[in-house]
Order: structure tokens, then sequence, then C-alpha cells
């Protein structure tokens, strides 16, 4: 009988297309994340990013969830440890942006600045990669192999 963590890192090894799923997403995602928590690339920082969170009404621990996701979410989905689980936050994560501030500014991007902020287009191809993921788990050169391959 599996146990509940080897549920959860179940993947095919031999697939590539997780991996590189993995990684475009920690590309896109992490200097976001890096931004909120560090204050790298013109980010405001942890402080500053509770602030904003907080000025649009999130409790404390919803602004942190979004922090911790963005930043370390992001890197456990790269190195594919605990893949599906991160990938099904990101999911959470990505929908309650897309509620919360996109969806009010319609479905593009502010490709001509005549917006007052960013559709929610991109964050659908975000959905799209973490429902693959969640789906197929970390593929190959995940640490959740680790976890599922140790018997094989």
């Amino acid at each position: 009988m599996k146990t509940l963590i080897e549920k959860i890192t179940a993947t095919d090894v031999g697939s590539a297309v997780p991996l590189v799923l993995r990684i475009a997403f920690f590309i896109v995602m992490f200097p976001h994340g890096a931004q909120l928590f560090t204050g790298w690339f013109q980010g405001s920082g942890y402080t500053g990013s509770m602030n904003y969170f907080s000025s649009l009404g999130l409790p404390p621990l919803i602004g942190f969830l979004v922090i911790f996701l963005e930043f370390f979410g992001s890197v456990f989905i790269l190195a594919g440890l605990f893949t599906r689980l991160f990938a099904f936050a990101c999911i959470c994560l990505v929908m309650g942006m897309i509620l919360m501030v996109h969806i009010h500014i319609g479905f593009f991007m502010n490709w001509y600045g005549l917006l007052k902020g960013e559709g929610f287009e991109y964050h659908i191809l975000m959905l799209s990669m973490l429902v693959s993921l969640l789906v197929a788990g970390s593929g190959k050169a995940g640490i959740d192999t680790l976890f599922t391959n140790k018997n094989k």
C-alpha cells in the first residue's frame, strides 16, 4: 500500500515535459516572489508587500502565504519537491490573483498602457502549467523521484 507521501510524489521519471514546465514556472514566478520577499528586482520587500496586501483587505496570513508561495513555492517546484502539493497551492494563488485583481481589468494584458492594470491572459498560461504539473508530477530530475522510486 502506498503512503500519502508516495501518492503525492508519484511521477513518470522518463518524462521531460514536467521538467520543462517546472523550469519555465520558476523563471516567471521566482522574480515576482523575490520582489515581494527580498525587495530584489525593484520590489518592495516583505514589509512593503505585506502593507500592500493589507491595503487590498487581505488578512496577514493570506499576505504571508502569497509571498511564501511565490518565492519558496517556485523554488520547490523547480526542485521537483512535493510538486503536486505546491502546484495545487499555486493554482489557488493564481486563481486568487485573477479574482481579486485582474478580472476587473479584463482578459488582455496592458500592452498599450491604456488599462488601469493587467488582464488575466497571462494567468491562464500559468494555470495551464500548474494543472499539468498537478496531473503529471515532477517528471525527470525531480526530488520527488527519491520518494516514489526507491523500490523500483
